[in-house]
């Protein structure tokens, strides 16, 4: 059997990836941006490099971060691989509180009650779907948890549509729900990097206790972790980087699924080990689809949280069967 490489090895071509694909992204699009533009500001390309190509750029970087990071604590904590934000609700969550705020207006007057909105629709998604699947949660379990808050977010945000005043909310809202990178400003990264790094900092103290949960809660508190501690950290660390990233992109699925399973092999299965890796990955994931669906011939862009959908459906459903045929 092939030995994996060592994690500094897949650390360093991790960040090679990222900073390759965040160049071509800068590049890439309807109009492609020469790189002799980037040290000319009075040239016309100018404006299309650093006002739109840059922000969707960082945009992406931490979106990609967040979310895999997100993904790889949940499967942590929960020791259940199918954990996700996108897939149990947690992103559908904090894009029901971004969407209450576009339904009654206030996100148009203060773009940060968004933020703030998503990342408390995030937080209760974290608390409810614990509660909800238990001190010891199966797979089955953990899913049906997952699928009662998609489906409570999903009816809220349907009735928001119904219920809408005026047709820029409805297309507002829309918009939200398949989840995009385009257009996006400096002023969307000045407010959501702040949250996305304090929640993907916050999740990095939970390391050591991931680790220990690999014994089980009771082996993890004979090791002296505060599992109540650790269940408030990992709340908030997934609520801070799940909710400002819908807040600013709206639901971009299946990264924090995809992405430590892609990894695991390469890194080692150990739980904490596997959330810097996870960032990254990410962070190259997402990079790499938004670049793919700037270029696809469509006369509209692809939204990214679509293409994602179709990426991550079938992962979802062949690591479903997988270990279905490895249960029986």
């Amino acid at each position: 059997m092939t030995l994996a490489p060592k994690r500094p090895a897949v650390l360093a071509s991790l960040v090679a990836a990222g900073l390759v694909l965040a160049l071509v992204s800068m590049a890439a699009g309807r109009v492609w941006v020469p790189f002799a533009v980037w040290f000319k500001p009075a040239d016309p390309l100018w404006p299309i490099l650093f006002d739109l190509r840059l922000p969707r750029t960082l945009l992406a970087i931490g979106v990609g971060a967040s979310l895999g990071m997100s993904g790889a604590a949940m499967q942590g904590y929960t020791r259940n691989p199918l954990a996700d934000p996108g897939s149990l609700g947690v992103s559908s969550m904090a894009a029901l509180g971004a969407v209450l705020t576009l339904y009654l207006g206030m996100g148009a007057q203060a773009p940060w009650v968004i933020a703030v909105a998503g990342m408390a629709g995030a937080l209760a998604a974290v608390l409810l779907l614990m509660g909800l699947s238990g001190r010891s949660p199966g797979v089955v379990t953990f899913i049906l948890a997952g699928v009662i808050l998609n489906t409570m977010a999903g009816a809220g945000v349907a009735l928001a549509l119904s219920l809408a005043p005026n047709p820029w909310a409805v297309n507002e809202i829309v918009n939200w729900i398949m989840g995009s990178l385009a257009d996006r400003s400096a002023g969307e990264v000045e407010l959501a990097a702040p949250f996305m790094i304090i929640g993907c900092v916050t999740l990095m103290f939970t390391t050591r206790a991931l680790d220990a949960l690999t014994l089980g809660e009771t082996g993890a508190r004979s090791l002296g972790i505060n599992l109540t501690a650790i269940r408030w950290i990992l709340a908030i660390g997934v609520a801070l980087a799940t909710g400002a990233s819908v807040a600013v992109t709206g639901v971009i699925g299946f990264v924090g699924l995809i992405v430590p399973h892609l990894l695991r092999p390469w890194v080692g299965a150990r739980p904490g080990g596997l959330l810097l890796p996870s960032a990254l990955g990410g962070a190259v994931l997402v990079l790499a689809a938004d670049i793919a669906v700037r270029l696809t011939p469509a006369a509209n862009e692809v939204k990214l949280g679509v293409a994602m959908a179709a990426l991550g459906g079938p992962f979802f459903l062949a690591l479903l069967l997988r270990m279905r045929r490895r249960l029986a």
